[in-house]
């Protein structure tokens, strides 16, 4: 009698059913913009705190505000009026021209007596005018002062890559692909609950798989709503289509936006009209939306339609009670004093469209909720990095020790080139982000252009980062890269100590807690990434099995039957 052994059949994704097939699905189009959209995550949510980092990225403002920290607080404005009055004088003198004026006469910090305007040849133009004397104030930069993009670099990157309009596109075609990368990933794993509460360390694979699994469910209502969001926050540039039905060809863009935005503005009479006194349609504004006016915009000044808009001002309890961010708004009719339009704080001046755009951009970008919402989106925000990181890991520990031969003879070639990726875009990206805030303090302050070395430097360490995946070989890629990330995050507070004399403990005793939260979590982040290190450092290599080996010599072959011997 033969002894037959029979390997196992590897099926084809249309052979294995649905879930084969999502499977294989969700294997490589997540493979493929793994790496892209760890960037975008991580970048997406460092962004969450921009304010905080480019506070700690600008020392010299920090240091002026900490000494100012106890000083009583700005009265609030009781001569409006006057100010109001000062900023038309100025506008009347200097563009008169302009279809558009627009005022902020209130006094808060970093707030005094403004004014905007539309250019003639597009775009905003403004000015900070003394709140006593309506003369120009003119802010030049302190040679002690640095120029820094600071945090905002992170919101660039996160949703145009730093490349305009064709970062916003690829950000976009990455983010359909991630939601078929979710959807397939739901589809493929049958026992999706079961495996959010099932983790199994130092078992390999099996460990990468569980936690893949576990970030994924946990944030997985999180990572549908970021990525819807995302795409309805630019849908008119991605779904042109119906605005060019509406709007023709010639501006369509820009029609759209001006209805959009300017929603009820009056076209010009070509007849005189002085400009009234608009302190009290601000009081009348007032008593109608429940809110301080914060802005005053004019339109056609000094026309027989002239339209005055008072916007108010959304406090922190406001933000924590609305997901909208929209402020109230009331308009008057300068020639017959009517109000002619009126939109309570949180409401949408063009229906529910307008609500509804309102409310994804506020979901994607946290703009409510305050602090406890923000932290919120920043775990998950890890959560969903860590999502794409172990996904892109959890890949090469699969062919690693079973190779499916997808590529022919070029298959370890391709494999070689995707754990590189892995090194350089896990490891490598997180040393650039942290890259750039030694940038910040190393680059001297004089420096012409200064926020553009800062941005050279962010690309440079990356793409050195990479380099060096290329050449090490993979397990020592990452320890190098991983204990590098853990000095530079440790290191952190100590270099800002030596180049601004400022220090972590000072920081906390005058309540700085933006600049303390960075260099805390800069220290943090280097912790989880020390042990990262001396984990890949303790891990031993297992031989490659006799079945991998098969494959990848043979990967067409689905069924083997050999004859051992006889009984």
């Amino acid at each position: 009698m033969n002894a037959v052994k029979v390997d196992k059949v590897a099926k084809t994704p249309q052979q294995g059913g649905l879930r084969q097939a999502m499977a294989w699905l969700h294997t490589w189009s997540g493979l493929w913009i793994s790496w892209l959209l760890f960037a975008i995550f991580l970048t997406g949510t460092l962004a969450v705190f921009d304010e905080p980092i480019t506070h700690w990225m600008t020392p010299e403002h920090a240091l002026e505000e900490a000494a100012h920290a106890n000083d009583p607080p700005l009265p609030k404005v009781t001569d409006r009026g006057h100010r109001l009055e000062l900023a038309l004088d100025f506008m009347a003198k200097e563009h008169p021209k302009a279809d558009m004026w627009e005022i902020w006469p209130v006094q808060r910090p970093s707030h005094g007596l403004s004014a905007y305007w539309f250019q003639p040849a597009g775009g905003y133009g403004s000015a900070d005018l003394d709140p006593l004397t309506g003369a120009v104030i003119e802010h030049a930069r302190e040679a002690t002062e640095r120029d820094t993009i600071g945090g905002h670099h992170f919101v660039d990157f996160h949703y145009e890559l730093h490349a305009g309009r064709i970062g916003v596109w690829i950000v976009a075609i990455t983010t359909m692909i991630m939601l078929v990368a979710l959807v397939s990933g739901v589809i493929t794993h049958k026992r999706i609950f079961k495996d959010f509460f099932t983790f199994r360390p130092a078992k390999g694979q099996r460990s990468w798989l569980d936690a893949h699994n576990a970030v994924a469910v946990l944030t997985l209502p999180f990572q549908f709503m970021i990525a819807y969001t995302g795409l309805a926050f630019f849908s008119d540039d991605y779904v042109p289509a119906p605005v060019v039905a509406q709007y023709g060809m010639d501006n369509a863009k820009k029609a759209f936006l001006a209805d959009w935005n300017d929603v009820g503005k009056p076209a010009k009479t070509g007849q005189p009209l002085a400009i009234p006194a608009l302190e009290p349609y601000a009081l009348r504004a007032e008593q109608a939306i429940g809110q301080e006016i914060r802005a005053v915009v004019l339109d056609n000044p000094n026309d027989a339609s002239m339209r005055v808009c008072m916007y108010g001002w959304n406090e922190e309890t406001d933000t924590m009670e609305r997901i909208s961010a929209n402020t109230g708004r009331a308009c008057y009719a300068l020639a017959t004093g009517e109000q002619v339009a009126l939109r309570r704080p949180g409401e949408s001046d063009t229906g529910g469209a307008g609500l509804t755009r309102a409310v994804m951009s506020n979901l994607h970008m946290v703009g409510f909720g305050g602090t406890p919402m923000r932290w919120l989106y920043f775990f998950c925000g890890l959560a969903g990095t860590a999502m794409m990181g172990t996904g892109a890991i959890l890949f090469m520990v699969k062919r690693r020790q079973k190779s499916g031969g997808e590529f022919g003879t070029y298959t370890q070639r391709v494999y070689r080139t995707v754990a590189c990726l892995n090194v350089a875009a896990i490891a490598g990206l997180s040393i650039a982000c942290v890259g750039f805030l030694w940038a910040n303090r190393l680059i001297p302050v004089g420096v012409e252009h200064r926020a553009g070395w800062e941005l050279r430097a962010f690309f440079g360490v990356w793409f050195v980062m990479l380099v060096h995946a290329c050449l090490r070989a993979e397990k020592r890629a990452w320890i190098e890269q991983l204990g590098l990330l853990a000095a530079l995050c440790l290191l952190l507070p100590v270099l800002n100590v030596l180049s601004t004399g400022d220090n972590l403990a000072a920081q906390i005793a005058r309540g700085d807690w933006e600049s303390a939260g960075v260099e805390l979590g800069s220290m943090a982040f280097g912790l989880l990434a020390a042990w990262g290190a001396w984990k890949v450092h303790k891990r031993k290599e297992k031989p490659a099995s006799k079945a991998a080996a098969r494959e990848s010599a043979a990967p067409t072959a689905s069924l083997q039957i050999n004859t051992e011997g006889q009984s």
